[in-house]
């Protein structure tokens, strides 16, 4: 059929404004926003860059859509490298606003010679703009690029868009931005690199996976000696730089690209303190400097997993440690066995005896001494309205025994005699203000078993509270970040006097012999504190222990409270203790503890605790000046020993405040009794039995028990002990019988 020319011409028309108004829509449908600031595109998740002491990154993470943690401003990357990759990427950057036409034509035409895409032209702000909007490689795709690069140019300078550029450009191995690039090839920072290295980034970044240094370095040569000739021909590279770019045929200077340091656990840590910090200096910092020692914490990590491995048969699948310099409050390490995503250090487990040395350095406070006698005799007490029967670790009793040998040896009924004296409640309140936070039930909640460990503690804080036993009594808040300033001040809470001579019954050998041996385990090459505990049934096992600068303690167990197969804390942690503080010697210095220079050694009898005459075995105990013991109290042995057992007063040890009985339906009443009893160092001459305001008996010379006819009803007890022609009562006790 006949078309006519003028029908012809109008149908094209036609057809183009459609296909231009159908172009137009689409267009504007497909356009996207430019964003109101490229700076906070990276800043709503952006943490500072965690360094460790010595200056090594903790941080890096290439999980991230955006390069979060090691952006640099522009006038921090070196010119030479912005010129590089402007002479690689957009020469004429400078001079177009968004789009590149005359590079963009020259690209296509030599695409159609060579009948194949052989060359791209998108412009530093095309690049950009890809990156903000990811889309499928399409012309209408690299249409909507141009618009949106021309936006682009409208909002931002161009210092900003090619500093966001050099910080998100895309390399191999999820790396983004220069600077990461220059840390994952070459391990060093920016201002480090040479020509050489410069111009590689430049060059990796339009095939980075197919010119990757690390598998293929010799794809790279050619297109940098190109780079180089393009940029001297502009002056950017002098004839010299040049020339010896030309002769360098060494190989390239890589780096493994993995991280050297992991601490994941301390990292969080720091990112929690930094984000509560009030200053906006510290909130707003690229970088940040953190007390870690990395090397250090590897090690430690190492020998945490080693020990493990070696206990892996008897059911031991966590462990954390915590290294302080308690000098500075700065942590060190802060490590966790592989396989958990949970915090050791920083979850709350029972200590068992790991808080016997604060409780002791609080009696010490209140008037005990390194030579005080506690009685070490089997002792129950009331849990709720029923009886607990306190035990030793090896169910052995010793008798009188000096503090120092209850506390090296780690006795419990000692300890229980301890809290007693100094009560629960003070006991508690001294915890607190060691930062034990984690203890948030009143001293009522806890009872007398406090002295054992029945609370939940937190490694963190035992470490902490055992720095200011190392630190002359002065409490100071721990450190992860010497940029991030602490709003708590350091605190006396013990005197040093006091802390010198736990320091010195935790470090003497002798001290811990009857229940550890003097050559065991915990005696070190060093002069080091050391104190180990275990929770019931071998739930927890610890070991802590620190040196004239050193605080180390480790915690072992199951995350999810299962047992352990009879692991101690001296089975378990102290080797890897042990280990860890070989580790610190080996680059510091050996001293030997604090020791107060106030304290005044005496010549005291092993038996009373007394100063010592010739009837009795003796040897030299510490003392504080003002506890000095007077000569009068040497007359003899026995005189001392009654002197000395004052300091325990005694006590009805059954029965217990509260404690309910009922008659038994199938024994006759009148053979029913109670066996009541009563717990006294001093050398006894008589008691006399009152219950009910009434003396019911008296027993004779070192009878310290009375079976009591069971009468049902609610009854109060009271004996009156008497000792060398002088009487001690004990407290009213209240009981009841059903």
């Amino acid at each position: 059929m006949y078309v006519s020319r003028k029908r012809l011409l109008q149908g094209l028309a036609f057809a183009s404004l459609s296909l231009s108004a159908l172009l137009f829509m689409a267009t504007l449908s497909n356009l996207q926003a430019i964003p109101d600031s490229l700076v906070a595109l990276t800043q709503g998740d952006k943490q500072p860059q965690l360094l460790d002491r010595n200056a090594n990154v903790l941080n890096i993470s290439y999980q991230h859509a955006w390069n979060l943690t090691e952006i640099r401003p522009l006038y921090a990357i070196p010119i030479q490298l912005q010129q590089a990759f402007i002479e690689a990427e957009d020469r004429r950057f400078a001079s177009h606003h968004g789009v590149d036409w005359q590079a963009r034509l020259h690209a296509v035409w030599q695409n159609l010679k060579a009948g194949k895409k052989v060359r791209g032209a998108s412009t530093i702000s095309e690049q950009v703009i890809r990156l903000l909007h990811p889309r499928p490689r399409t012309l209408f795709s690299r249409w909507l690029e141009g618009f949106e690069a021309s936006r682009l140019e409208q909002r931002f300078s161009k210092a900003e868009i090619l500093e966001f550029y050099l910080n998100q450009v895309p390399y191999a191995r999820q790396w983004r931005g220069v600077a990461q690039a220059a840390r994952g090839y070459f391990g060093r920072d920016l201002e480090t690199l040479n020509l050489r290295e410069m111009l590689a980034l430049a060059t990796l970044v339009r095939a980075p996976g197919r010119m990757d240094l690390f598998s293929h370095p010799e794809r790279l040569e050619q297109p940098l000696i190109r780079l180089a000739v393009q940029m001297q021909a502009q002056g950017l590279i002098s004839t010299d730089a040049f020339e010896q770019l030309q002769s360098d045929v060494s190989p390239w200077d890589l780096q493994a690209s993995e991280l050297a340091f992991v601490a994941p656990r301390f990292i969080e840590q720091v990112q929690a303190q930094w984000k509560a910090a009030a200053s906006q200096s510290q909130s707003s910092r690229a970088r940040l400097s953190t007390t870690l020692d990395g090397v250090l914490n590897s090690h430690v990590q190492a020998i945490l997993e080693q020990r493990l491995q070696a206990l892996a048969q008897r059911n031991v699948h966590h462990a954390a440690a915590l290294v302080v310099d308690h000098q500075s409050g700065e942590v060190l390490a802060w490590a966790n066995a592989v396989g958990s995503d949970i915090d050791a250090v920083t979850t709350p487990r029972q200590p068992g005896s790991t808080l016997k040395p604060l409780l002791y350095a609080l009696a010490m406070e209140k008037g005990w001494h390194a030579a005080t006698i506690i009685l070490d005799s089997p002792l129950s007490h009331a849990i709720g309205s029923g009886l607990h029967n306190y035990h030793n670790y090896s169910r052995n009793h010793y008798g009188p025994l000096r503090l120092r040998d209850a506390l090296g040896n780690s006795l419990n009924i000692p300890a229980i005699r301890a809290i007693q004296f100094t009560g629960v409640t003070d006991f508690l309140y001294r915890l607190h203000q060691l930062g034990f936070t984690s203890l948030k039930e009143n001293a009522e909640f806890y009872g007398e078993g406090l002295a054992l460990g029945n609370g939940e503690v937190t490694l963190f804080e035992l470490v902490q509270a055992y720095a200011t036993l190392a630190n002359q009594g002065q409490w100071q808040a721990l450190r992860l970040s010497p940029e991030i300033i602490t709003t708590t001040p350091p605190r006396q809470i013990f005197h040093a006097d006091i802390t010198s001579i736990i320091s010195d019954i935790l470090s003497d050998s002798q001290a811990r012999a009857l229940e550890f041996g003097s050559s065991s385990l915990l005696s070190f090459p060093l002069q080091t504190a050391i104190k180990t505990g275990t929770s019931t049934n071998y739930r927890d096992a610890w070991a802590i222990g620190y040196s004239h600068r050193y605080v180390v303690g480790i915690w072992m167990g199951n995350l999810d409270r299962e047992l352990m197969q009879e692991v101690t804390g001296s089975t378990g942690p102290a080797l890897a203790v042990r280990s860890v503080f070989a580790e610190l010697a080996r680059h510091g210095e050996s001293r030997p503890l604090y020791f107060s220079p106030r304290l005044q050694p005496v010549k005291v009898c092993q038996a009373t605790g007394h100063i010592a005459t010739a009837q009795c075995p003796s040897l030299v105990e510490w003392f504080r000046p003002e506890q000095l013991p007077e000569a009068s109290q040497s007359v003899d042995d026995n005189e001392g020993a009654t002197q000395s057992a004052a300091l325990t007063p005694p006590y009805l040890s059954m029965p217990t405040p509260g404690l309910q009985m009922a008659l038994d339906p199938r024994i006759p009443d009148q053979l029913e009794a109670f066996p009541m009893q009563v717990v006294a160092a001093q050398t006894i001459q008589k008691i006399d039995w009152q219950v009910d305001g009434k003396l019911v008996a008296t027993t004779g010379p070192e009878e310290r028990r009375y079976l009591w006819p069971l009468v049902k009803g609610a009854h109060t007890v009271r004996a009156k002990i008497w000792s060398d022609g002088r009487s001690q009562q004990t407290q009213n006790i209240g009981f009841s019988v059903k």
